[in-house]
């Protein structure tokens, strides 16, 4: 017999963040979060989401066992302002077990009954900034420090359910030019385009220069992604936790910023050197060697991810990027960095997915939400 109960005290809530560290042992590709920072998500002290937002948690428990997780979150700012009347639903894990999947999303179809809501999609989290998606291509390969990974079964499970796809991510592995062969059109392009409008890039020497213009990156975010289908536009304490949450992680040379002839920015990307090997080693504990695997990762890797990018609305489509892409190609030489993964895009953002022409790339990962209209 399968019992679902709802996390209530501070037991349950310890074994929610660590039942993926059973269910993936064994799992090479697996890269584990750090649980703290995953507490720290569902803390309403810690994370501001709240202030517009609900979670429940949920745990499967199999004779006496714990066999799976889920999520089930409404944002009332998605409710309220877009008319989406949905529960989404995320950190879904479980075993294979198709009673268990079951359960577990017979318990969110619960939630959405009981707040009024019409249907739920997931795995997702609250907002546009958290992971999204269960993997459906790409199980070979490791996921990133801002994805999820899953078995093959965990979507078999959701369509058996009756789930139908909602929306689809892709992932690129993208393979960065030596210095000598890189292509020089981007080059002359990019200087093309820096004398066209009087732009200029911004040089950060600390993240102390980084800082005050995290706000304007995030307004920048706004108008990139605010015509795409799932999109809910960032609150501004949001702004503030993700700036609490990667900025510390991230090197100045990672941060590439344009800017006019007033000194507003029009364009920015953030990268990251991987932390996937680190983390893997951190094991999902910060200490007492997880900050050294985190300043190794940062100092010595052939490997970095594209996190961000956002172009201001009336400089979209006119060679921004360029300018952009340039400044990291060169960086990345200097580095030593020979691979980069993209963050998961939505399948139909082909804008975003026409700035990796010029270089060889490969669509390596595919992720998708599922969706269910709910009875009241």
């Amino acid at each position: 017999m399968i019992e679902v109960v709802e996390v209530k005290n501070r037991q349950q809530f310890n074994v929610f963040f660590k039942f993926p560290f059973d269910l993936y042992r064994n799992c090479k590709q697996w890269v584990p979060p750090i649980i703290n920072e995953e507490k720290d998500i569902f803390n309403p002290k810690k994370n501001h989401v709240f202030n517009h937002a609900m979670a429940r948690l949920f745990l499967a428990i199999k004779e006496g066992k714990t066999v799976g997780r889920i999520a089930a979150m409404i944002n009332w700012v998605e409710v309220e302002e877009l008319k989406k009347t949905k529960v989404r639903f995320g950190w879904y894990d479980t075993i294979d077990d198709l009673e268990v999947s079951q359960k577990l999303i017979e318990a969110v179809e619960g939630v959405a009954i009981g707040e009024g809501m019409t249907y739920i999609e997931g795995p997702m989290g609250f907002s546009n900034m958290d992971k999204a998606g269960v993997l459906v291509k790409g199980f070979e390969h490791m996921n990133t420090m801002i994805t999820w990974y899953h078995y093959p079964y965990q979507k078999e499970h959701l369509e058996k359910l009756g789930l139908t796809k909602q929306s689809e991510w892709i992932e690129f592995k993208i393979n960065i030019y030596d210095a000598k062969d890189a292509p020089e059109k981007v080059r002359k392009f990019s200087e093309v385009i820096k004398q066209r409008y009087g732009l200029k890039l911004l040089d950060f020497r600390s993240t102390r220069d980084i800082e005050p213009r995290v706000d304007e990156m995030f307004a920048l975010l706004n108008q990139t992604y605010n015509k795409l289908e799932s999109f809910v536009p960032i609150q501004q304490h949001q702004i503030a936790h993700y700036k609490k949450k990667y900025i510390p992680y991230i090197h100045p040379d990672f941060i590439k910023c344009v800017v006019d002839a007033n000194n507003e920015m029009i364009g920015f990307t953030i990268t990251m050197p991987s932390f996937t090997a680190a983390l893997k080693k951190m094991n999902g504990k910060m200490f007492p060697f997880g900050l050294y695997h985190l300043w190794r990762a940062q100092r010595k890797n052939s490997r970095a991810a594209f996190y961000l990018i956002g172009i201001k609305e009336s400089y979209q489509n006119k060679g921004v990027t360029a300018i952009i892409f340039q400044e990291i190609q060169d960086m990345f030489n200097r580095r030593g960095i020979t691979a980069v993964e993209t963050n998961p895009e939505l399948e139909g953002n082909k804008a975003i997915q026409a700035l990796w022409k010029n270089y060889q790339h490969e669509l390596h990962k595919r992720r998708r939400t599922y969706r269910k209209e709910v009875s009241l």
